[in-house]
């Protein structure tokens, strides 16, 4: 099972600086993905969450294909009705021939309505306008021109549209955040979707948090939250239930945490020399 992190590529601590250096310390961690998320327009119900700077996920993968050398990148998750599909498909090719290979791109619908607003897309139309989008990438990707192989498509969400999106596509189904019994049942719930279609069980690259503390966590938890064998364990039953790529994402929900990379990255180091070990 491959293990990657995402990074925040937000928040008034992140600059090119930072960046490097979280590519290059992910990386010399052993981890296999770094991935960004994705805003446009920073309206207020962006701004609220994720404060400026938000650097653009591909420019931002583009700068850490530089300063990296093995790690695959990717986006978990680009809002894919922001942008025409043919300048995505285009950038997305680009990356992936400029980085050697390395690009994954998770896609999905989006939630933030006055940024749908300041784009000029309508909101009520992001579910289909996906899925039409993830039909002009596959074209496009398959033209010659732009000499690329077909890059590997993530459909992000939790939602029965989104679980619906991977088993009718076959791409694999990205989760996001989510406590350790509802993805159980999830899964059950992805199996019994793929059965009624007759197709096959898409392959499950779930984003947990990481939030590593002292003492355990009781009650309701997040996967991801509590303890190192608290973590390890989350990420075994992961494998168990069938995860091919677990992401794990240290952001809390505070963007001051930026400021402080350190502490995600010990969290990072204490996570990869248990998986190791």
């Amino acid at each position: 099972m491959r293990i990657g992190v995402n990074v925040p590529n937000f928040g008034p601590g992140t600059d090119p600086g930072v960046l490097r250096d979280w590519g290059r310390t992910v990386e010399g961690l052993g981890y296999d993905l770094l991935m960004v998320s994705d805003h446009v327009a920073l309206t207020a119900d962006v701004a609220e969450q994720y404060p400026a700077p938000f650097y653009e996920p591909f420019t931002t993968l583009s700068w850490l294909a530089g300063v990296t050398e093995r790690i695959r990148l990717g986006t978990t998750v680009l809002v894919l009705p922001y942008r025409h599909p043919l300048l995505t498909a285009r950038m997305a090719a680009n990356l992936n021939a400029l980085s050697g290979g390395r690009l994954v791109l998770g896609v999905g619908v989006g939630w933030a309505r006055q940024e749908f607003a300041a784009l000029g897309v309508p909101f009520e139309r992001r579910g289909a306008l996906t899925d039409e989008y993830l039909d002009a990438l596959r074209e496009a990707w398959a033209d010659p021109g732009y000499r690329t192989a077909q890059i590997p498509l993530w459909i992000g969400g939790n939602s029965p549209a989104a679980m619906r999106r991977a088993v009718r596509r076959g791409e694999p189904w990205h989760p996001l955040r989510f406590a350790p019994e509802w993805f159980r049942s999830a899964t059950g719930t992805l199996k019994a979707l793929a059965d009624e279609a007759g197709q096959p069980v898409p392959p499950l690259v779930p984003r947990i948090v990481l939030r590593l503390t002292s003492q355990p966590v009781t009650g309701e938890r997040l996967a991801g939250e509590g303890t190192i064998e608290q973590i390890v364990a989350d990420i075994e039953e992961l494998r168990v239930l069938g995860a091919e790529t677990v992401v794990l994402d240290p952001f809390s929900g505070d963007p001051a945490e930026t400021l402080r990379p350190q502490a995600a990255w010990q969290a990072l180091a204490t996570v990869r020399a248990h998986l190791e070990g």
